[in-house]
């Protein structure tokens, strides 16, 4: 007779997803999550990095925090790069923990372009799209200052750093990487490029919305040359409300709307889109993920602020294949076994985010089979 006991369904969380070439056991992805830990002067990653991103291979997918592209990428302090032999060294070692782990993890690469500041660049002004102050703050080694009003990239200067894309690329295959993503979120370079406030060229690079989207079209094209689109993501976050050089109205939502239709031809792996913040008066996630599944039908990675509860449902709804938790990998390494147990999640140490050194950082425990279950 068969056993009439029923087979308890997976949650869609657990279940395993493919995006693109990344074929992923689970759809709990941790997001990429700058933590201030490569606290030497190359900017290298350091057996801490190893330990940390090992820790937590359980994730379908560990996107790595974002990476400065070149020495000129940079604007905050101890957040490593991929461009010097060491820092090579560096990220080659943690990917051969995480996949001594049993893991998967892709390189996130970027630029913060005009929201650096002087002081990290030995006193030369940073450069963005056009001379206009985002009014942002970059985190120095003397603490938090405000951006000034930077460089207007030369057309010689973006080639120069469509190319450091493309190195930072090689450099994440070399060292076993299984992908890359390209940051393109918030108040950094590329999202200044798609900014009309921040925005002002006339050239191939600005003037309308198809010419504002080039640089990170030609940095989708650079990186694919060297992956295979099917191993590239892109990180987007339409909604972002930061400073008043960034505000999602309706102008600029349209703007991204054209921008997921394009993206949509690429081949991507996947792109990992952020949600509305809550209270900030726009959309609500479902409302957001709705619109965002409406103009893009490849992989999407869902990230801000999900549970496990709402990362469940927006899969069952289909608006996206996986979802990425950020602030809950940092005290929980074993996070998809707490979702697939049910076992409640410890809170992290907001304090130690960014100080340095292994507290708050590897320190953190895994749930033990004899603490109880979350009701």
């Amino acid at each position: 007779m068969p056993d009439p006991t029923p087979v308890p369904e997976v949650q869609p969380l657990l279940r395993p997803v493919r995006l693109g070439a990344l074929r992923l056991p689970n759809r709990v992805v941790m997001a990429p999550m700058t933590r201030a830990r490569a606290d030497n002067e190359e900017l290298a990653p350091t057996a801490l990095h190893a330990a940390y991103y090992a820790q937590r291979a359980g994730a379908g997918l560990i996107v790595s925090e974002g990476t400065w592209v070149s020495a000129d990428a940079i604007g905050f302090v101890r957040v490593p790069g991929i461009y010097t032999e060491a820092q090579i060294a560096g990220w080659a070692r943690t990917t051969e923990a995480v996949h001594s782990a049993g893991g998967r993890i892709v390189s996130q690469i970027g630029h913060v372009g005009a929201a650096s500041h002087p002081d990290h660049h030995g006193g030369r002004l940073p450069a963005g799209p056009s001379a206009i102050n985002p009014q942002e703050t970059s985190f120095t080694p003397d603490g938090p200052k405000d951006s000034l009003t930077p460089r207007a990239m030369t057309a010689a200067e973006i080639a120069t750093t469509i190319d450091t894309y493309r190195q930072a690329a090689a450099n994440a295959l070399r060292v076993g990487f299984d992908g890359l993503e390209i940051h393109a979120q918030i108040s950094h370079l590329v999202a200044q490029f798609l900014n009309p406030r921040l925005n002002r060229r006339t050239d191939a690079y600005g003037g309308s919305a198809e010419k504002r989207a080039r640089f990170l079209l030609d940095v989708v094209d650079a990186v694919s040359g060297v992956w295979g689109a099917d191993r590239v993501g892109v990180k987007l976050s339409p909604y972002w409300n930061g400073g008043p050089a960034f505000d999602a109205d309706a102008e600029r939502l349209a703007d991204y709307d054209r921008l997921l239709e394009r993206l949509d031809d690429s081949g991507l792996a996947y792109l990992h889109l952020v949600g509305p913040e809550p209270g900030t008066g726009t959309d609500d996630t479902l409302t957001a993920f709705t619109r965002y599944r409406a103009h893009y039908r490849g992989a999407i990675i869902a990230n801000l602020g999900f549970t496990r509860a709402s990362g469940n449902e927006l899969l069952e709804r289909r608006l996206a294949d996986a979802v990425s938790f950020g602030a809950p990998f940092i005290a929980n390494p074993d996070l998809v076994d707490r979702f697939a147990q049910g076992h409640p999640l410890a809170v992290a140490d907001r304090d130690t985010y960014y100080a340095g050194g292994p507290a708050g950082y590897i320190d953190y425990p895994a749930m033990t089979a004899d603490r109880p279950s979350a009701p």
